[in-house]
């Protein structure tokens, strides 16, 4: 099946750049492009994409508000948010949302289309730069009226899996760690996404730092 993607950025060249790229690319269409943050909500309703890869700083409406929008929508769309290192509060606004991978502008282009790749797939991606030091950060940022979840719904085993996808571990690496095949690591997987309601993996990983299970690296 070929992936549709929605490009949201208010650069016409960026865009221009990604369409040349993913038009390159088998197996992967843009559907459309939005410059502003409400243009992408509306192309989303519209043509249900299977990923929107979203910038944050647009006029009018913000790449959060859109995704918000796009998440909380009974849509499968997902949304690739494109960040810079320095734009940390940005990025914790995109997590709140429900963005499903980060992207950082000056990456390589084979890693982009990788990205789209993962997230279409139902997975989450985040830059390598970005992954451990923001989200720990971001779990570590006391919100009113939240309080530490207590994980009584899910086994031992899951909790370890769920700490090691906290390290950011995959599957593979999941399996060779606890003696276990991928077969099951992805089945542990798929039961703490039921269990406690998350989106995608990057959700696993906030959960791990907001429970203690893994801490903000240093």
């Amino acid at each position: 099946m070929t992936i549709q993607v929605i490009l949201a950025d208010d650069q016409p060249l960026i865009r221009a750049g990604l369409r040349r790229l993913i038009e390159q690319t088998p197996g992967i269409d843009v559907t459309g492009e939005a410059g502003t943050g409400a243009e992408a909500v509306q192309l989303t309703r519209d043509t249900g994409p299977d990923v929107v890869i979203m910038d944050i700083r647009m006029p009018g409406m913000d790449g959060i508000e859109a995704t918000q929008l796009i998440t909380a929508d009974d849509t499968h769309a997902r949304v690739l948010v494109l960040t810079t290192f320095d734009d940390d509060d940005y990025v914790y606004g995109a997590l709140r949302a429900g963005a499903s991978g980060f992207l950082v502008k000056d990456m390589a282009l084979d890693d982009i289309l990788t990205a789209v790749r993962v997230v279409a797939a139902g997975d989450a991606i985040i830059a390598p730069g970005v992954t451990r030091r923001l989200i720990g950060q971001f779990a570590s940022q006391p919100r009113a009226g939240h309080k530490p979840r207590e994980l009584t719904e899910i086994t031992d085993r899951e909790r370890e899996v769920l700490r090691l996808v906290g390290l950011g571990m995959s599957n593979a690496e999941i399996a060779a760690a606890l003696y276990i095949t991928a077969g099951t690591a992805k089945t542990h997987v798929a039961r703490l996404l039921a269990k406690l309601d998350a989106r995608d993996r990057v959700q696993l990983v906030i959960t791990a730092y907001e429970t203690g299970l893994v801490t903000a690296p240093h």
